[in-house]
């Protein structure tokens, strides 16, 4: 039985419609929803050196993503939110692994400027590396 879900978010339509697809799937089963929002410091580096105020921009970013994604869940639903840097498929597995996580539910293209030819990459490489399984929403 499923306990709980992963819901990685980053505000595109692709996120919105797993999320709905989330809810849906913990409402039949009553898992709790884990939103993740990863900045992807990677692509803001510009050599290695990030101001205080790029960081708190990205921060306040990724807190109003997070807010959003909770709205979209009725009450009686549980859901926590959790927010991180990185490469995002590589934070998205590392917290699926230490958070013990059930089924990782993520859209198939997100906001990435770089795009896979059938998948998004982050997703692409989610579904190849998860120890979990991963449903992946058009």
């Amino acid at each position: 039985m499923m306990k709980n879900i992963l819901v990685p978010v980053d505000g595109s339509e692709g996120a919105d419609r797993a999320i709905e697809k989330a809810v849906m799937l913990a409402q039949t089963c009553g898992a709790k929803l884990n939103f993740l929002y990863v900045a992807n410091i990677n692509q803001l580096a510009i050599n290695a050196v990030l101001s205080d105020a790029i960081l708190d921009s990205v921060t306040k970013a990724g807190n109003v993503i997070l807010d959003r994604a909770l709205e979209m869940v009725p009450a009686g639903v549980a859901k926590e939110s959790f927010s991180d840097t990185g490469s995002p498929a590589v934070v998205i597995l590392d917290f699926a692994e230490t958070n013990d996580i059930d089924l990782i539910v993520m859209g198939s293209r997100g906001l990435g400027v770089v795009k896979g030819v059938l998948l998004g990459s982050v997703s692409q490489y989610v579904v190849e590396q998860s120890k979990c399984p991963v449903l992946v929403v058009k």
